[in-house]
């Protein structure tokens, strides 16, 4: 009881300022707080949204930066009383502090400025790279002035990173090509987040999800992920069928010989059932013609493009369209054909002959 007693009477100026300092810490919190409710429900009714990206951004690291001014100056009122010798030490702390804040404040705001732009349809190849590289500057600034706040000296850094540059590119080229050909990537935009590509040279074929630095990652239609490097795409083909116009419907179908003379006829019908096809873009090339005598067949075939792209609904356009021109063959009394033989005889002999072409042997008896 006597310790505590004395410990109070040496140290009555620490517990008044070390008091005062936890209420007007915990006063300001709850301000913020309460201003932080009202802010937020005159936000909403405003129709524009950069306020409420800002405010998400930095209402919550506010009430961190008020925390941490607190504990600071807590922490400074009782170095004075109890350990002077780290009072140094916390001005450098609570710098420290506050940029990291202020970086992660800032990084909020950079993710809201990215989910408004995709909402708003825009590129998302070219959000992410820009919001990537805003990103990469902030952790720049803010690296820096940490360096300069611990004494490190920058022009110091900066010269050795001359040096080391030539060694960390030279080991880590492969990094750096795969860097280089995300910039290409995102520069020259063969394909987009989204975009349905594949590669002539390689086994890659997929949907892009997501374009990083490094690697581009792909899911495969069996559902699959596929990561692929940035460098691959500088030296390799790729075709992108999401940007296509149409789609191509191109079938031969074969009628038989014996129709020959309606396969005429039969073509016009086709020709014209394309013509007046409402999912057949007649701007496109479209091709009707007899094309080669078959095996057993009269082989025709037709050349057109669909007005969608999109894959499901290309095979229900494809689906009607050979069903129209079989039932075209049908209407005009003739059928498709399928591999079949013919055997020709100039003469049958005469059983009579047979029989004295038989051996003396083999004669009745």
């Amino acid at each position: 009881m006597e310790f505590w007693q004395d410990l109070l009477q040496q140290n009555y100026d620490w517990l008044w300022e070390a008091g005062l300092t936890c209420l007007i810490t915990l006063v300001a919190a709850l301000v913020w707080h309460y201003f932080h409710k009202k802010l937020d429900a005159i936000i909403l009714k405003s129709k524009n949204r950069w306020d409420d990206i800002a405010l998400n951004a930095f209402g919550t690291p506010i009430n961190w930066l008020i925390v941490i001014i607190g504990a600071s100056w807590f922490a400074d009122i009782t170095a004075r009383h109890f350990s002077a010798e780290i009072i140094n030490s916390i001005p450098v702390a609570r710098q420290l502090a506050v940029l990291v804040i202020a970086a992660w404040g800032t990084w909020r705001l950079i993710n809201g400025v990215e989910e408004k732009q995709l909402d708003k349809g825009n590129d998302p190849t070219t959000v992410q790279l820009v919001g990537k590289l805003t990103k990469m500057i902030v952790v720049i600034l803010i690296i820096l002035p940490i360096f300069q706040i611990l004494g490190i000296s920058i022009s110091g850094m900066l010269a050795f990173g001359g040096m080391g540059g030539l060694i960390v590119g030279m080991a880590a080229k492969d990094l750096l090509s795969n860097f280089f050909g995300s910039i290409i990537i995102y520069l020259d935009k063969p394909f987009i987040v989204g975009d349905w590509i594949r590669s002539p040279d390689r086994s890659i074929e997929g949907t892009v999800e997501k374009i990083g630095f490094r690697l581009t990652s792909i899911r495969t239609f069996d559902k699959r992920p596929l990561y692929v490097p940035n460098s691959i795409f500088t030296n390799i083909s790729v075709e992108n069928p999401s940007r296509m116009s149409n789609r191509r419907i191109n079938e031969t179908i074969g009628v038989r010989y014996s129709d020959s003379r309606k396969l005429p006829m039969i073509l016009d019908d086709v020709r014209t059932m394309l013509v007046e096809h409402d999912d057949i873009d007649n701007n496109q090339t479209l091709i009707v013609n007899f094309n080669s005598f078959g095996a057993s067949s009269l082989d025709f075939f037709i050349y057109t493009f669909t007005k969608t792209t999109d894959w499901i609904d290309y095979h229900h356009i494809k689906q009607d369209v050979m069903l129209k021109i079989l039932n075209i063959i049908h209407e005009h009394g003739a059928d498709c054909a399928f591999p079949t033989r013919t055997l020709h005889l100039d003469s049958m002999p005469e059983p009579q002959a047979l029989a004295a072409a038989a051996p003396a042997d083999k004669a009745p008896q």
